[in-house]
C-alpha cells in the first residue's frame, strides 16, 4: 500500500495565521524528489517556495490565489513504502 504524505500550509512567521497559495510549481501526477519546490505561499511580509519533504507523485488539492489558514492541507505526495 502506498504511503501518503500530507502537504500543508506552513507557519511562515511567528504571528502568521494564514497564507495565500500563489503558484503551483508542479503539475498533478508529476513525480517529485525531496527538495523539489512544490508551490509558492505568500503572506503580507514574505513569499516562499515550499519544498517537498518526500519523494513521490503529487496530488494537488489547493487552489491558486486562495488564502488558507496555517495547517490546511493543499497537496498530497503518494510514495512507495
Amino acid at each position: 500500500m502506498p504511503l501518503v504524505h500530507k502537504i500543508k500550509i506552513p507557519k511562515l512567521g511567528m504571528a502568521v495565521e494564514e497564507a495565500t497559495l500563489t503558484a503551483w510549481l508542479v503539475e498533478e501526477g508529476q513525480q517529485v524528489d525531496v527538495g523539489t519546490p512544490i508551490y509558492v505561499a505568500a503572506t503580507d511580509k514574505v513569499e516562499q517556495e515550499i519544498e517537498s519533504p518526500v519523494a513521490g507523485r503529487i496530488r494537488l488539492i489547493g487552489v491558486i490565489e486562495e488564502t488558507y489558514p496555517v495547517g490546511t492541507l493543499v497537496a498530497e505526495i503518494v510514495g512507495e513504502p
